[in-house]
């Protein structure tokens, strides 16, 4: 049995990084816009299984937090 790497795989592991980091600095500085994008970066990719959605959903959650700050 073969183990692959592909791109599924890398943007998942991408963006939970991103989600951690996301999570820890809302935890931190008590930014709630944070913490929730964070939890939600690190967990949805065990639910999206194509690429493209994937990509798409992680770029919008991973903006998400600045424009809701921009924004209200």
């Amino acid at each position: 049995m073969e183990i692959t790497f592909g791109a599924s795989f890398w943007l998942s592991f991408l963006f939970s990084l991103v989600g951690m980091g996301y999570f820890m600095y809302g935890k931190k500085a008590s930014e709630m816009e944070f913490l929730f994008a964070g939890i939600g970066l690190m967990v949805y990719p065990y639910f999206v299984s194509s690429t493209a959605v994937m990509g798409l959903v992680g770029v919008g959650l991973a903006g998400a937090p600045f424009l809701l700050k921009r924004f209200s």
